[in-house]
């Protein structure tokens, strides 16, 4: 291949050209004079790809050389192509945050301080991504999810107390799908309950059979998220023809004033309502989740740079093959390259995801609510059959069909979700001696036993306080959660990741930009680089972690005053 036509096939990079007073002169970014440099343009221009001339795109460095950035459209739709590759773990972690416990919390917020909590929703969503952007970081950089990173760097008795915790969230999140679940069946196809709550175990299933870490292939991962996609964007039309159906005497300017703070959130217990918000829209499981669905992506970069190997020739014959990669995907640690590569994309994909889906799904279900219940003596503290019925006759009976189909959509996805946090949490805080498909089946009863015998012992009339329950204790759960997750991404110990440098490389300015230490040591050079939280990152988590505490304890006083939730 020429030396042109290697030029053109890589003339999609955006690159930086100083151009001197002499044409002849030595151009020392790029290697070759001027004249020669300007013969290469012209064989890129030719194959469809020019610089820009704009004045806007020339700049001045330091030394008075002047600087002209090349620009193609074919750089974005390099970039694009990349971004696609991407999605898929945003949309699986926005399930946790349009679950059923969603529903019964932002009906309740709407039918009693109207839209006044709105703003309540959008803070949530914004501490949700600044979380979820921290367990990126934590998965993309250590390799490790937030139970393995508890069992790594934890002593092990508060391993086990995170674990219980954890635990905890996994049952109370079940509590809320299983019950929405089998509540929708019911009132749209008469399902009875107990059956309703039978067939909701029905994810376990599709997890063992679709999603293995380590041993599925990436395009059966992309497949399983593109899948679970699907549900979402249908419970995101439901929620746009649910707002077609709002009386047009509803004030724009009223809804939008809801995410401002006013003195109408305050009343009729508005903060605890807003505690279970913070609970149902903060989901601790989520945490888990989002430091483990990032580390396919990452694998997947380094296997195909031939940076890790999910073969071991020592294991052969000793164990299977799905055994042998799940143990070789468990031991794996992203590269640097990898971790430049993935985690820019993977927190983009994430804030568009939910910035788009979550906080529309969940600021639309407390809009309809508040248009329509706000007022109403029946719909306070209404179970989901009175807001059915509430629904279907203050706006139509094709409303309430369609939040009982909205209903029914989150609830199986979302215990797709949480059957995989808890698996992450269960394998990730034990370390188990079980072949892979009895160990998910476990992990997962540890969890669902307890959810079912709660959902059909309670019966129909206890359904609503136990869906209410459920979400504060998660809200009670998150800070004791959070913590490990702010610790871990801002210490430096952990945060960081080894290279390998060869005889011949150089540190490059990008290079000695990160913060890092170089060692010698049997004559190779390491140069570790840290990637822990700055300062102010750091002080926004322990802002954050403050805040949810102060309202849990706020709502911890309420409950022993009022002796309900």
């Amino acid at each position: 291949m020429s030396y042109e036509s290697e030029i053109v096939k890589n003339a999609w990079k955006p690159i930086e050209i100083e151009i001197f007073e002499s044409d002849k002169e030595l151009n020392p970014r790029v290697g070759c004079s001027n004249d020669i440099l300007s013969q290469i343009i012209e064989v890129v221009s030719s194959n469809g790809i020019k610089p820009s001339n704009s004045n806007d795109d020339e700049k001045d460095d330091s030394k008075g050389k002047k600087i002209v950035n090349s620009f193609s459209w074919g750089n974005i739709k390099t970039i694009l192509k990349k971004y696609a590759k991407f999605i898929g773990p945003g949309i699986m972690i926005s399930v946790a945050y349009i679950d059923p416990g969603n529903y019964s919390t932002a009906v309740d917020a709407g039918a009693s301080n109207q839209f006044s909590l709105l703003c309540i929703v959008l803070v949530s969503n914004i501490i949700a991504i600044f979380l979820q952007c921290l367990c990126i970081k934590l998965g993309s950089v250590t390799g490790l999810d937030l139970s393995r990173a508890c069992r790594e760097f934890l002593p092990r008795w508060l391993n086990l107390i995170l674990y219980f915790f954890a635990e905890c969230c996994i049952i109370a999140t079940d509590v809320a799908e299983v019950i929405g679940t089998a509540i929708a069946l019911n009132i749209l196809i008469k399902v009875p309950l107990p059956a309703g709550v039978a067939i909701s175990v029905v994810d376990v299933f599709i997890i063992m059979i679709f999603y293995r870490p380590g041993s599925s292939s990436m395009n059966v991962v992309r497949y399983f998220e593109y899948g679970v996609g699907m549900l979402v964007i249908a419970v995101f039309i439901c929620f746009c023809i649910e707002l077609s159906y709002i009386p047009d005497t509803t004030s724009a300017g009223q809804v939008f004033r809801g995410f401002v703070p006013s003195a109408q959130m305050f009343k009729n217990n508005g903060i605890y309502t807003a505690i279970s918000i913070l609970g149902a829209t903060v989901m601790p499981h989520s945490m888990f989740l989002g430091s483990g669905l990032v580390q396919p992506r990452l694998l997947e970069y380094d296997l195909d740079n031939n940076n890790y190997s999910m073969t071991d020739s020592a294991l052969e014959g000793k164990k299977s093959k799905e055994q042998i990669m799940e143990e070789r995907y468990f031991d794996y640690r992203p590269t640097l390259d990898a971790i430049k590569y993935c985690m820019k994309y993977s927190i983009i994909e994430l804030v568009l995801t939910l910035l788009s889906f979550a906080l529309f799904i969940n600021c639309a279900i407390l809009i309809v609510a508040g248009a329509t219940l706000y007022g109403s003596p029946e719909a306070t503290d209404a179970d989901l059959y009175t807001i059915h019925d509430l629904l279907s006759r203050n706006l139509s009976s094709g409303a309430g069909t369609i939040f009982m189909l909205a209903l029914l959509l989150s609830g199986q996805s979302a215990g797709i979700i949480c059957t995989m946090a808890g698996q992450i949490v269960s394998e990730g805080h034990i370390k188990w001696k079980l072949v892979p498909w009895q160990r998910r089946l476990v992990t997962r009863c540890i969890s669902i036993i307890p959810c079912l015998v709660i959902s059909i012992c309670i019966g129909r009339e206890a359904l609503s306080l136990a869906l209410n329950s459920s979400q504060v204790v998660l809200s009670i759960l998150l800070p004791f959660l959070t913590a490990p997750l702010i610790y871990f991404t801002s210490k430096k110990s952990i945060m960081k990741t080894e290279v390998l440098l060869k005889d011949t490389d150089e540190v490059s300015e990008d290079e000695n930009s990160v913060d890092g230490d170089l060692q010698v040591e049997n004559g190779q050079r390491t140069k570790t680089v840290y990637m822990a939280n700055n300062w102010f990152t750091t002080i926004i988590g322990i802002l954050i972690w403050i805040f949810l505490s102060i309202l849990n304890i706020y709502g911890i006083v309420q409950l022993g005053i009022t002796g309900q939730p």
